[in-house]
């Protein structure tokens, strides 16, 4: 009753004008969201946007006029040697919300929203290497080791007061949140991580020749290898595809990216789902176009570098309470073994303190996206123990 009380209380959250302490936060008026590309500055590790965010030369429209994006505030933060931009909104315990490839802080703005408004303070950073977050160049710093030390950093400063906090992962940031879970278990208070299961490292084989003899050459992880090779070819294609492509990806199989020839024929229009907009991709757009892939796809470039760096925690579980969620439509949950791994105790005894698996029918593989209210319970649900 609290979630449905909270979701529909959404359009009034932050209706009016926020006072709020400038050296912590953003300036924001009445229902007023800035790009903070387009419309900020950093100012003492603050981002102060103009109050109100305008048509930009992508043509897009205001989000003053989206409830999701109501009171989201932004800021940068010097954290292990970089600057990390987080958005964030909501007073009490912290969540952090930690996005994949090629998402952003904004693949998360229904559950910053809705979590806000059940008395969660929700953060959802770009990672290194994405959207306003610093991208070093060195492809070796894009390592477990480094984001996990970026994400302490983070909350050193921005939840100082709180010595655990909540987590939630997709994706790669579901990767990085069962090595948060690993290297740093006395930082995270429950976990709830969705489409990417924990896979306990194998000290006989490196990742990436196990999925080259898995699925080829064509497989997208291996073809994300080379440095500038895949980039090039989605220049060559088409960010604005490449994106809508990959954001709006349903098939179960694996995916396979031949060269020239996935997500259909380049001159047929993809198109787009209920759940994810041409004012979506826009937003998505004016970030890629600004830096590039290489930042988020250099975490495929250390897999085996992480493989490398983790040999001490080989046979180490994780050992705080968990949740996983995944789509039955999910390319994941279709990947061979994987639906015998998490039903028939494999998942379990890697992850003691799994509470639960859960599996949403016709849901692929941005099931936050797709399905926001059934995610929020299931994740409210489950933190509400705590």
């Amino acid at each position: 009753m609290r979630l449905i009380k909270g979701i529909a209380n959404f359009r009034r959250l932050y209706a009016n004008s926020i006072d709020l302490n400038t050296k912590s936060y953003l300036s924001t008026t009445k229902r007023a969201f800035c790009r903070p590309s387009e419309y900020a500055k950093v100012v003492n590790t603050t981002i102060t946007c103009s109050p109100f965010y305008c048509s930009n030369n992508l043509g897009s429209r205001s989000h003053s006029s989206r409830p999701e994006m109501e009171g989201i505030e932004h800021r940068v933060i010097k954290a292990n040697g970089i600057n990390i931009h987080v958005a964030e909104k909501g007073k009490g315990p912290v969540i952090l919300f930690l996005h994949g490839f090629p998402e952003l802080w904004y693949t998360w703005r229904n559950q910053i929203t809705a979590f806000a408004s059940l008395g969660y303070r929700a953060l959802a950073p770009d990672l290194r290497g994405f959207g306003e977050t610093e991208a070093p160049d060195d492809a070796s710093t894009y390592t477990s080791l480094h984001v996990v030390g970026d994400l302490i950093a983070l909350l050193d400063v921005v939840a100082a007061d709180q010595d655990q906090v909540f987590v939630v992962g997709h994706d790669w940031g579901a990767l990085i949140a069962w090595w948060l879970c690993m290297f740093r278990p006395d930082r995270v208070k429950a976990l709830v991580n969705m489409s990417v299961a924990f896979n306990p490292r194998n000290p006989n084989m490196k990742p990436l020749e196990g999925l080259r003899a898995l699925y080829g050459d064509d497989y997208y992880i291996c073809r994300f290898q080379e440095p500038g090779v895949i980039e090039a070819e989605f220049r060559e294609m088409g960010y604005e595809r490449v994106l809508k492509g990959f954001l709006t990806y349903r098939d179960p199989c694996p995916l396979l990216i031949p060269k020239g020839k996935y997500f259909g024929q380049p001159d047929t229009p993809i198109s787009l789902p209920s759940w994810f907009s041409e004012e979506d991709c826009k937003y998505y757009l004016s970030q890629y176009e600004k830096k590039g892939f290489t930042g988020g796809l250099n975490y495929y470039r250390n897999i085996n570098l992480n493989w490398q760096l983790t040999a001490p925690w080989t046979g180490s579980k994780i050992k705080v309470p968990v949740k996983f969620i995944v789509g039955d439509q999910d390319l994941t949950y279709n990947a061979p073994g994987i639906k015998d791994y998490l039903h028939k105790g494999s998942l379990k005894k890697n992850v003691p303190l799994l509470e639960e698996v859960v599996v949403m029918e016709g849901v692929a593989h941005f099931l936050h996206e797709e399905k926001p209210d059934e995610v929020h319970k299931h994740i409210h649900d489950f933190f509400n123990k705590f």
